[in-house]
């Protein structure tokens, strides 16, 4: 009974935003309810139609290959430039960091491209 009279309390003295927060805690409140409402409609649809419901897992499971790919190619990219900007480098330059300079950027960028695919 004490904590439902300092709630009391709190709404009488402080006001309802007090008791909450702000209305930044509502909003928030307000969209989650919105987004599971929007699920649970869109699974009652797939539901009703298997057909739907399987187009839609081959469009998701055609985006996250083409997101693959592009991390993949991004990859490659970021190696070729590596390269390309060791060869770049005047030769004294090259030879003042040694020979393995090329080698190791190949082989970090290497080891990124393996932990992607």
């Amino acid at each position: 009974m004490a904590q439902a009279d300092g709630l009391l309390s709190q709404v009488v003295k402080g006001g309802f935003t007090d008791l909450l927060g702000n209305e930044e805690l509502v909003v928030e409140a307000m969209r989650d309810l919105l987004k599971e409402e929007i699920k649970r409609k869109m699974r009652e649809e797939l539901d009703k139609d298997p057909e739907l419901r399987e187009e839609l897992k081959d469009a998701v499971r055609m985006y996250f290959e083409a997101r693959v790919n592009q991390t993949y190619a991004t990859l490659k990219f970021v190696k070729a430039s590596a390269k390309l900007g060791v060869q770049m480098l005047p030769e004294e330059t090259r030879a003042m960091l040694g020979k393995d300079i090329g080698s190791l950027l190949e082989k970090e960028v290497a080891a990124l491209l393996e932990k992607a695919v």
